[in-house]
């Protein structure tokens, strides 16, 4: 294996300015993070118009066009920080044939990560050699998609599994009684099961009764209004310095507050040391973390520490930590890059993207959760409607997120903000950092 990528694949058509990335979790039984199926998608965001209403560019197709042209794009993102867009996890990438006998894998953290090997992969003797070469060097595979359907005794398949680490299921389109019976045949042959697709909680909970490893997708992510459920003594604590902060208290009154509750006084501590902070040097006191943050950044960490709670670690809170500081974030450096020079717009945007999943967060619908945490009328509609600048920005992040971005509106909100492909990565991988590094203080 050699250390640079070949010049075919680095003179590839694609235009590797027109692409983002697709951000999915895999979590594990116990709903921590495992790992990030990585989507790299074109779009044609270097030729939209800020501004006008008229389509930008053909029609993008929501994934590279072909994925012989993930070569280019791996590259490329790699180039940029691609350990940046997962911190310590695994990485899943999808693969076909040109992919395989490419040379982009000196650009990746090969102990972690797992190649995906798409349905057009036949194990010829070529691949088999290429796959053995690649395994010798770390990398580890899994067999993308396998539901009832592809589960016979193929050749295929026969050949393949014996080399896979992972295999990973379509939940979707499978029925209970034939996932029972692959599972059981998949760990009897010492498969590593993922559930692939997994969007509600029932889908969850029905694969964590099949013995399934790990789950990927965004059940963790969907409201879910539980009745009769209270907040925590934690969570009402934080609510209540929320309102402090944002009401006429003086900080000697704020800081009475934060030491009535120890456990929330130590977390802020904790989480205002963060690199993401940026703090010259420490900050040993809550008098101390009021005057170097200033209200508006002592109550970006309050935000966080609602999903931050004690005791829940490793837990649902986990992933949505996860999410939560990646949107805030994404939508904060989006509102920086389109309005330059207009700071609390930025802020603006962090309160709106982190609040957009406290309905997730405290199971009340969003509707309560603004009447109860003050928040201005920008946010309000943002959280409400989707509308405004705000709502736009949420609408982006929201669409990034889901795995088929071309049927939520994805490409429209792209086009209407303008900003090149080149430059959303960046942004992106800005926010998956960012994000990392709080929640590895976090919880």
């Amino acid at each position: 294996m050699t250390d640079t990528p070949r010049q075919d694949h680095a003179d590839h058509p694609l235009r590797v300015r027109d692409f983002y990335l697709g951000r999915q979790p895999v979590l594990d039984r116990n709903q921590a993070l495992f790992g990030y199926e990585l989507l790299f998608r074109s779009t044609p965001l270097g030729q939209a118009n800020i501004g006008q209403g008229g389509a930008a560019g053909a029609p993008a197709t929501g994934t590279t066009p072909g994925l012989n042209a993930t070569a280019a794009v791996i590259a490329h993102a790699a180039q940029l920080g691609l350990a940046r867009a997962i911190g310590d996890a695994h990485c899943f990438l999808n693969v076909d044939t040109d992919v395989l006998g490419s040379d982009i894998y000196a650009f990746l953290p090969r102990e972690r990560t797992v190649l995906e090997l798409a349905a057009s992969v036949m194990p010829t003797d070529a691949v088999l050699a290429r796959l053995a070469e690649l395994a010798g060097h770390g990398f580890r595979f899994a067999l993308d998609g396998i539901g009832s359907a592809s589960a016979g005794d193929s050749e295929r398949l026969q050949r393949l599994l014996p080399l896979a680490r992972f295999v990973k299921l379509d939940v979707r389109n499978s029925s209970q009684p034939a996932l029972t019976a692959l599972v059981a045949r998949l760990h009897g042959m010492h498969q590593t099961v993922v559930a692939d697709k997994v969007e509600t909680r029932d889908d969850y909970q029905a694969c964590l009764d099949l013995g399934v490893d790990y789950f990927q997708g965004y059940y963790f992510a969907r409201p879910s209004v539980l009745g009769g459920r209270k907040l925590s003594p934690s969570q009402l604590a934080v609510l209540e310095l929320m309102n402090l902060v944002t009401s006429d208290v003086d900080n000697a009154g704020i800081e009475r507050a934060v030491k009535r509750d120890i456990t929330v006084a130590l977390n802020l501590l904790r989480l205002v040391n963060t690199p993401a902070v940026g703090a010259r040097q420490r900050i040993d006191s809550v008098s101390q973390a009021l005057l170097v943050l200033g209200r508006r950044q002592l109550q970006r960490w309050l935000q966080i520490m609602l999903y931050a709670e004690p005791g829940t670690r490793g837990h649902n809170q986990t992933p949505l930590l996860m999410l939560a500081t990646t949107r805030g974030r994404m939508m904060e450096l989006l509102a920086q890059r389109l309005r330059p020079g207009q700071r609390h717009l930025s802020e603006i945007a962090f309160t709106a993207g982190i609040m957009s999943l406290m309905d997730v967060l405290f199971g009340i619908p969003m509707a309560d959760i603004v009447e109860q945490i003050p928040v201005s009328e920008e946010i309000r509609n943002a959280l409400l409607r989707r509308s405004g600048f705000f709502g736009e920005l949420l609408k982006l992040a929201e669409c990034i997120e889901q795995p088929h971005p071309q049927d939520e509106g994805a490409l429209p909100a792209l086009r209407g903000l303008a900003i090149a492909g080149d430059d959303m990565v960046e942004l992106e991988m800005a926010a998956f950092q960012w994000s990392d590094s709080v929640v590895r203080y976090a919880i």
